[in-house]
């Protein structure tokens, strides 16, 4: 099961993800996203603090933005990944391409200087 919350600050928005992200889900997560860069922010952070485990499907999404967010010139930032998840990421050399920290502090720094 996958619970998505999304809040829309003045200079970001913040999804946060609580559960797992499957195929059975990713539409979701594909959908905040979407809403995110519809909205015009210039600054989309991905709170993982509660993201148990991502599927490859979840993953995809997440790539399948990276185009978008780099002609757009967006930050994208997630934060806050489980030691498990930041593997998968790791092992997939998805940490390469998607910036990854350990927490809120840090990803806003990043949205802050740009």
């Amino acid at each position: 099961m996958l619970e998505i919350m999304q809040i829309k600050d003045e200079a970001y928005t913040t999804i946060t993800l609580k559960g797992e992200v499957d195929a059975s889900n990713s539409v979701e997560l594909d959908a905040a996203i979407q809403n995110a860069m519809q909205s015009g922010s210039k600054n989309i952070l991905v709170d993982g603090n509660s993201l148990e485990y991502i599927s490859s499907a979840g993953l995809g999404v997440f790539m399948s933005y990276l185009e978008d967010f780099q002609e757009s010139n967006i930050n994208f930032v997630i934060f806050g990944l489980n030691e498990k998840v930041q593997n998968v990421f790791h092992i997939l050399g998805l940490d390469q391409l998607i910036r990854l920290v350990n927490n809120r502090q840090e990803a806003l720094a990043i949205i802050y200087e740009a």
